[in-house]
């Protein structure tokens, strides 16, 4: 089984280098270029995870959390930050608002493969 992945930021290179590693390691990824952009392809079909930029034009990262989290049955889909931002503060916020992980770019390729492996109960 293929695992579908969203990634959501608004850095055209940082979406390449995810889609890039995440489609080299075997993985279906989806790209959107800002927060509503985000969570609007997520209405669109079902994936097995989301990665998300925290500052972003238009709708945070912290906003995409929440409007993916409004629906009970988005609750279980893993949310992993993938950000520039290291504070306690951010961190603390995004884990309230529902978010599973956080990462700091840049990002080691094989942990970013190997934590939405974990995410998705695939590792």
């Amino acid at each position: 089984m293929t695992l579908s992945v969203l990634a959501i930021d608004d850095s055209r290179t940082m979406r390449m280098l995810v889609s890039q590693t995440l489609k080299g390691a075997g993985f279906d990824v989806v790209t959107a270029e800002d927060g509503i952009q985000g969570v609007e392809t997520f209405a669109t079909r079902r994936f097995d995870a989301v990665i998300t930029d925290i500052n972003m034009p238009n709708l945070d990262g912290f906003g995409v959390i929440e409007a993916i989290r409004q629906s009970p049955k988005n609750r279980r889909v893993p949310i992993l930050v993938l950000t520039t931002e290291s504070s306690e503060a951010f961190r603390n916020r995004a884990r309230g608002l529902g978010a599973t992980g956080w990462l700091v770019k840049p990002f080691d390729e094989d942990g970013l493969v190997n934590t939405v492996r974990l995410v998705t109960g695939q590792g």
